[in-house]
């Protein structure tokens, strides 16, 4: 069972009826549940319909025979959450339809969607067409990573319509998952505006096909934060999310007249502006520098440092720290391994990642950047089996034993296998997962954990 429930006694001997009873509870957690397993059936109570949802899963797992006893489960963190980048690689509504089913089978509760980027735009907008005619389609794609230059010759494109995204958002509410749409801003824009030049600053280019970060930045007009507004009152009709990602990240500012100032400001007024609208801003750790609005939630990715800056700040936090928890990295040094990138990120890794210990910390999502997973199936194999280990961390006591948590993951994979997941086997890749036309770029450890101190210089005032 992943995650594994938090208290769980067992009367040998007997064992269980069918479920006889599931009520609602409000004395116990929101998302908690405990089930009384007895020979007349099954009680199931539930501190809200969540924890009904996560109790009648626990049940269907358990297998059979069952034997009697009692399991009280609550998880330990609210925000227990994954990134699906559907701007690199844009993914058909019934593949995120899949991986909503997959996250919430393993107890995690959000889903932060990227929906735009350089590379391409994914959301329609009804008053900007040219955002999904033009920002939605890049002439080819580099493969693999970019040190290498190469590019394939296929045109690739997409996005999601109202109808689409309300779909989504549906869909996930019915398992308990939260979709937290994100329109990246006032960077990597790159896509919006080679649909309309006039938000830029004298670019008049394509979409982007290259991964890395776009100089080409939104100018900060008065008619441009209007196109900001008019898209995020568009986000916020469609997406019921408290929390709205406005992005913040990798800003190049050597287009605008002024410095990084002029972010801060344009931050302080998209977070206004969803404050009228009772939201609130979900930004990159990068909005850190300057001052970050009151009220939002920060997305801390550059390292452990800026957890710690926003938890002195104030402000609540989710932990989605590149070096443990972004799943785009590779797996291990075999060459087999598709398009290795990054700092080596194992199973192991992952299940040892312990989120700072603050009442301001939410909880922490893993990062799927999509740069080199082309097609869900590709997700599915960065994606698993170290998902499930951080479902477990973000579900489960602090105190947990990867020995325990390797001997039980097998019958879980077994799961897996029934839903018909690609999943990464614990042997290592197969040949199949192989994409030597899409080679990599393996990171040393140390040599990352540098150059994040180097990035993270803003939140320490110094020069960067």
């Amino acid at each position: 069972m992943i995650p594994k429930p938090s208290s769980v006694r067992v009367e040998p001997g007997t064992t269980v009826g069918a479920l006889v009873d599931a009520r609602l509870d409000h004395d116990l957690a929101p998302e908690g549940y405990v089930l009384e397993l007895a020979p007349e059936g099954v009680v199931l109570r539930g501190g809200s319909e969540a924890g009904l949802f996560y109790g009648r899963q626990t049940l269907d797992r358990l297998g059979s025979p069952v034997p009697c006893g009692r399991i009280e489960d609550a998880p330990r963190f609210t925000w227990r959450g994954v990134l699906l980048d559907v701007a690199r690689h844009f993914m058909p509504v019934p593949d995120v339809l899949r991986f909503v089913d997959l996250i919430a089978f393993h107890k995690l509760n959000v889903l932060h969607l990227h929906l735009t980027d350089d590379q391409g735009w994914r959301i329609e907008v009804p008053a900007w067409p040219r955002l999904t005619s033009v920002g939605a389609w890049r002439s080819s794609t580099m493969l693999g990573s970019r040190i290498h230059d190469r590019y394939d010759d296929q045109p690739h494109g997409g996005f999601y319509t109202t109808a689409d995204l309300r779909r989504i958002v549906e869909y996930a509410a019915q398992r308990h998952v939260t979709v937290v749409p994100e329109v990246d801003m006032p960077g990597h824009m790159q896509a919006a505006i080679a649909a309309y030049p006039e938000l830029g600053n004298g670019f008049d280019g394509p979409v982007r096909t290259g991964w890395g970060i776009s100089r080409h930045v939104l100018n900060l007009s008065e008619a441009t934060l209007d196109f900001c507004r008019q898209v995020l009152d568009h986000v916020c009709d469609v997406f019921p999310s408290e929390v709205i990602g406005i992005g913040g990240d990798e800003c190049p500012t050597d287009e605008w007249p002024g410095g990084r100032e002029l972010q801060v400001d344009f931050t302080a007024r998209m977070a206004a502006h969803l404050a009228a609208r009772g939201r609130r801003v979900y930004g990159w750790d990068e909005v850190l520098a300057g001052g970050a609005p009151d009220g939002a939630v920060i997305a801390a990715w550059r390292g452990i440092e800026p957890a710690t800056v926003a938890i002195r700040a104030g402000h609540q936090v989710v932990c989605c720290p590149d070096v443990h928890l972004y799943l785009d990295y590779r797996q291990s040094d075999d060459p087999g391994e598709p398009t290795p990138v990054g700092t080596l990120l194992t199973l192991e890794d992952v299940y040892a990642y312990e989120p700072p210990d603050s009442p301001l910390v939410l909880g922490a999502q893993a990062n799927l950047w999509t740069e080199h997973m082309e097609s869900l199936r590709r997700v599915e194999y960065m994606a698993f089996p170290r998902l499930c280990a951080l479902a477990e961390v973000l579900w489960g006591p602090a105190e947990r034993d990867f020995a325990d948590f390797a001997a039980r993951l097998p019958r879980h994979l077994e799961h897996l296998d029934a839903l018909g997941v690609d999943y990464r086997p614990l042997t290592g890749p197969r040949p199949e997962h192989a994409r030597p036309n899409a080679p990599g770029h393996p990171r040393d450890l140390v040599d990352r954990l540098a150059e994040l101190h180097e990035m993270t210089a803003d939140l320490r005032g110094e020069p960067g």
